[in-house]
């Protein structure tokens, strides 16, 4: 097969989802590789470096499309691209179809096959670690005097205490966040609604991390004594409540923080906007919101190097056994499929956009056959099944 590697040209993002050494090992297998002159050039990885891997550098988009059956990278199809996807065509890329309706039309208009990487993750992606820790940091250049922040100092000074962040859900990313701040002095509270997760924080961090149940009542009862709040939940699409809405910002003292890494719009912040990395930040009712969309680009050669090993054996699979097989071996790999050949089976975006869908195991035939299993990548639910 010909895999290729594009560059991505969403605004602010500079990773790539495949370095030199992922090129060689798949350029091993026995494929073709072409990689999108510049592809990983502000990730720190040269034109020449693929070349010695065997790479073959394209100048152009459209042949990128033309020649390549697997197209990997790392954002979203971005509208110019819609026109060059193409019948049976493989895409692997982060879609979050449920958010982008227009891109999921394109995608079923073409007939290709596409598969959502953030859904793919068995043991979690590498890019929620990355926002988590980076965001964390991101929080506290936010809390800086000179950015309109409280100017408090994360571990305090002598007579001067440290500071109090609250961190919404306690999955990969919010325990991200939480590891980079706890180890710098912040005084931390973290609300889930999983009492296990609590749990399992306190005995990792000797009880000397704050939990309490996510609820409204909770988060209005101590956003007073909050400097930063971190919001890392997955909110459910079409939940129309929030976690903090915008009176709930009157309660937080002047140039305090938020720090949304879930960047979801209509989200659990009802205040967030999305923001870019050239323009950061803004301030609504005296609070600093940072509502970067792709928090991990800023730091593109840890989290591309990372990111690119976590999907490796993914697109090996699928280069080197076919869609159908790989999606039997890898339950986490058949969930994450978006599209197949003009049918929706991302059940997600079905319950959102109300679309009908079908599920994967029906559309490749392979309910007969021994599975591996993996649960379902929301708690989004679709009755709307179309039977072919």
């Amino acid at each position: 097969m010909i895999f290729g590697v594009l560059k991505d040209s969403k605004v602010g993002e500079f990773r790539v989802i495949a370095t030199p050494l992922e090129v060689g090992t798949i350029k091993s297998d026995g494929h073709t590789v072409l990689v999108q002159k510049d592809a990983g050039l502000l990730a720190g990885f040269s034109n020449e470096e693929y070349e010695e891997q065997g790479a073959e550098i394209v100048d152009e988009l459209k042949e990128m499309y033309e020649r390549s059956d697997l197209l990997a990278k790392v954002k979203e199809i971005e509208e110019i691209e819609y026109k060059l996807l193409r019948e049976n065509q493989i895409i692997f890329t982060c879609i979050h179809p449920a958010a982008n309706e227009k891109q999921v039309q394109a995608i079923l208009d073409s007939k290709c096959i596409a598969f959502t990487a953030e859904d793919s993750h068995r043991f979690g992606s590498v890019n929620c670690e990355a926002a988590g820790k980076q965001g964390a940091l991101m929080g506290l250049h936010s809390m800086l005097t000179i950015n309109g922040g409280k100017g408090k100092f994360v571990s305090g000074l002598a007579g001067a205490p440290s500071i109090k962040v609250l961190i919404l859900g306690g999955g990969l990313v919010g325990k991200s966040a939480l590891q980079v701040l706890h180890s710098l002095g912040a005084w931390c509270t973290v609300m889930d609604i999983n009492f296990g997760t609590l749990r399992e924080i306190g005995k990792i961090y000797n009880e000397k991390v704050n939990t309490q149940i996510s609820t409204k009542q909770n988060i209005k009862k101590i956003l007073p004594q909050i400097d930063i709040v971190i919001n890392s939940v997955k909110w459910p699409k079409g939940n129309k409540d929030y976690l903090i809405d915008r009176d709930m910002l009157n309660l937080m003292e002047k140039g305090s923080v938020i720090v949304d890494i879930s960047n979801d719009a209509e989200g659990a912040i009802e205040s967030f906007r999305e923001t870019t990395h050239d323009n950061p930040t803004y301030i609504e009712n005296g609070v600093v919101h940072y509502c970067v969309g792709n928090i991990p680009g800023a730091i593109a050669n840890s989290t591309s190097v990372a990111y690119a090993a976590s999907v490796l054996g993914h697109l090996r699979s699928i280069l080197n056994s076919g869609v159908k097989e790989a999606c039997i071996k890898d339950g986490f790999l058949r969930r994450s499929l978006t599209a197949y050949k003009g049918y929706l089976t991302h059940e997600e975006t079905s319950a959102i956009q109300n679309r009908p869908w079908i599920k994967p195991e029906d559309i490749l035939d392979i309910t007969q056959v021994k599975l591996d299993i993996a649960p379902p990548a929301t708690v989004t639910r679709s009755d709307y099944i179309l039977k072919i």
